[in-house]
Formats: structure tokens, C-alpha cells, sequence
């Protein structure tokens, strides 16, 4: 059931089981507040609910006037799969580059959806999480054994994973799409936010605060196996954590490992570069700006060869692969070069610090980013490797 959803901006995922009550209510509501100047698609992804909520949203629709600024996308599912695995199906079938998440059962207010979608485009960040538990937000209808096991729930998660947002549990919440590309989610559970926060490295999010509302209409489907699926989920969760820190930290050495055997390499070239600039200046009587760049050629060129064979450890001197590499290598040193020459004559020339003193600042200066760009360029590995 879809109408124009190729030029949608925002899609708004809405899993749904047994929301005949809620449904078409749910769809009116978010027609009412779509955010200004927007098309917006509302993907509802139904599992075979045997109260026919797939097709009154279908039959709702059919019924709307007015189809260019708010379409609705049906996808009715063959069986109960769970709420996480129904969010990213409607999240592999939206069209809009910002995706909206919410439930169906009025808990999560429409009213909200312009700015959870104004937070995200003017904040900059990747996810806009409607929190009820930052300063201002609230529940209301919910029985206190109900909210102890959602602090308990948010806890666990906070404690248990690291997460410093107040309310990582929420299930409403607005993302640009591109942030999930590559992550393998395993869906487990009904708290798909979590998994994200977790897997997606360096994501920022920022949270606005609201008051949710226990439903009026239908059934809630908390019950022992979603705590059994959610206790199974942050268990993974946590040992994904810990994979992933390990990782980070083999990585970490690597990387030191490998830029103090560059930076050895680079103060042997300091070395060739130093000896041969002062030779050229000193016995010669060649003008300094000249005697740095023939100790500059000196210097790539030795720490080409040492780099290849030692740093990165690669040992095919074939003539052709060489020969690239070694261009690459002499084109990004050439970047250090030129900070070389640049800080060596404003050192000198502006502020009257001696040539020894200024070369040993400049080449220290150009040996990080050299160092970054062979890494990745000449050598093909990955930065943080």
C-alpha cells in the first residue's frame, strides 16, 4: 500500500499486535502533526495480527483525500516475530532518510514527532531519544510495580553496558538511517534503541523530554518472556561490549606498536635530513631553504625503503608495486615537507630562531600526519590498526 513514498523525508516505523483499538486513531494523530514543509510515510509492520489491524490500516488509507504529504506503507508479516526484527523490517523497507520509531498505543504522543525530527536535523546528532526520565519528562498510568521494573530494566542497561543516557529502554525515538549501515543487529527483545547505542561506535544523541502514557485501548505485551528475552539481550549485549574493547585495545597496540617503528624510522631521516641540511649550509655554503630540500629527498627516500620493509612489513619489492608506493609515499611526505619548509622560514625568518632548533620543531611537526596518510594511502591499512 504505497502512494508516493520514493520522495518521502521522514518514515515512522509502527510495529503493531492485536492494535485494532489503536490503529487507525494512531494514523489519523500522526497525520494531524506532521512536521512542517515534510513528506512522511508511515510504515506500519503488522505480525499477522488475528484482529485484522494490518487492514484497517490498509483500509484507512484507501480512505484519505489528500495522499501527497502522508502515505502509509502496510507490511503484514506471515508470523509473530518480535518487536525489534518488525522495527528493521520497516526500517529496511523506508524510504526517508530520517527514521522515526514509536508505538502504537498512544503512549508515545504524535505531538512530539516535529520535534523529535527538528531536534535531529538542528542538533546535528544522530539519534533524538524522547526520554521519560530526563528532568521533565513523566509516566503517567503506569502501576509501581510497573515503573520498578522499568528503572530496574534502565538500570541494568546504564550499569551493566556503560550507557549514560537516562533513558536508553525508550521506544521512541528518531535516527538518521545512514548511522546503521554495517551493523549486524541481532534483535532480540523489544528494545532495539539499546542495541543501537551499543553497536554503533562514536554515534552522538541527544534527549528531549516527554510524558508517556500507559494505553487505554488492547493489551500490553509485557510479560515473563519479554523480561527473559530482555535479560538474554543485554547478555549479549555485554559480551558484545567486551569483544569489542578487547579489539580496541589489540588494535590500540598495533597502532603504538606501529607508529613508534615510523617515528624510529622518521628520526633516522631526521638524522640524514639534519646531517645533510647542515652539510649543505655548513661546507658548501648552499642557501639554508635549498639544504632543506635536498635533506628532505634524502630523507624520503631512506625512510621509504625502512618503512616498507620494517613498519608495515611489507616485503613484495616488486618494480611496479614499489614504484607506486614509493610515489604515494614521496607525495604525502611531500604535504610534511612543505610544513617543513613553511614553519622552518617563519621560525627563522619571523621570529629569529636558529636553523638547528627550527628544523628539529618542523620535521617533528610533519612526522605525525605522515605518518597517518602512508598508513592508510601508501600501505592500505586501516588507521587504528
Amino acid at each position: 500500500m504505497l502512494s508516493n513514498t520514493m520522495n518521502a523525508e521522514v518514515s515512522i516505523i509502527i510495529p503493531t499486535y492485536n492494535e485494532s483499538e489503536n490503529i487507525k486513531g494512531i494514523l489519523h494523530l500522526i497525520k494531524e502533526h506532521l512536521p512542517k514543509n515534510t513528506i512522511v510515510e508511515a510504515i506500519v509492520v503488522d505480525d499477522n495480527s488475528p484482529d485484522g489491524t494490518g487492514k484497517i490500516a490498509e483500509d484507512y488509507f484507501e480512505s484519505l483525500k489528500e495522499k501527497t504529504r502522508y502515505t502509509i506503507n502496510v507490511i503484514n508479516r506471515k508470523t509473530r516475530e518480535g518487536l525489534s526484527s518488525a522495527i528493521l523490517n520497516g526500517i529496511q523497507q523506508a524510504k526517508g532518510k530520517i527514521v522515526v520509531v514509536m508505538d502504537s498505543d498512544f503512549s508515545h504522543p504524535p505531538q512530539l514527532i516535529p520535534k523529535l525530527v527538528d531536534a535531529l536535523k538542528q542538533s546535528k546528532t544522530d539519534i533524538v531519544v524522547a526520554s521519560r526520565y530526563l528532568n521533565g519528562g513523566s509516566i503517567h498510568g503506569w502501576s509501581i510495580k510497573r515503573k520498578m521494573i522499568s528503572k530496574i530494566a534502565t538500570i541494568i542497561a546504564k550499569k551493566g553496558l556503560g550507557i549514560k543516557e537516562s533513558d536508553p529502554m525508550s521506544g521512541f525515538f528518531a535516527f538518521n538511517k545512514d548511522i546503521i549501515k554495517g551493523i549486524n543487529f541481532d534483535a532480540i527483545g523489544y528494545k532495539i534503541l539499546l542495541e543501537m547505542i551499543v553497536k554503533i561506535k562514536g554515534v552522538s544523541i541527544k534527549e528531549i523530554p516527554y510524558t508517556f502514557s500507559d494505553r487505554e485501548n488492547g493489551k500490553s505485551k509485557l510479560g515473563t518472556k519479554i523480561i527473559l528475552e530482555y535479560i538474554h539481550a543485554v547478555g549479549k549485549l555485554y559480551r558484545y561490549g567486551k569483544k569489542e574493547q578487547q579489539k580496541e585495545t589489540r588494535s590500540s597496540v598495533r597502532f603504538v606498536s606501529k607508529a613508534a617503528r615510523f617515528f624510529s624510522v622518521g628520526a633516522c631521516g631526521l638524522g640524514v635530513n639534519y646531517l645533510t641540511s647542515i652539510l649543505f649550509t655548513s661546507s658548501l655554503d648552499i642557501w639554508y631553504i635549498h639544504a632543506t630540500i635536498l635533506g628532505i629527498m634524502f630523507s624520503i627516500t631512506s625512510n621509504f625503503f625502512l618503512n616498507k620493509y620494517w613498519t608495515f612489513e611489507d616485503r613484495d619489492f616488486t618494480a611496479k608495486r614499489t614504484a607506486i608506493q614509493y610515489g604515494k609515499f614521496a607525495g604525502f611526505s611531500s604535504i610534511g615537507a612543505l610544513v617543513q619548509l613553511g614553519m622552518v622560514y617563519y621560525l627563522v625568518d619571523d621570529l629569529s630562531v636558529s636553523y638547528p632548533v627550527a628544523l628539529v620543531l618542523a620535521v617533528a611537526t610533519a612526522a605525525f600526519s605522515n605518518f597517518i596518510l602512508n598508513k592508510k594511502w601508501t600501505f592500505k591499512e586501516k588507521v587504528w590498526s
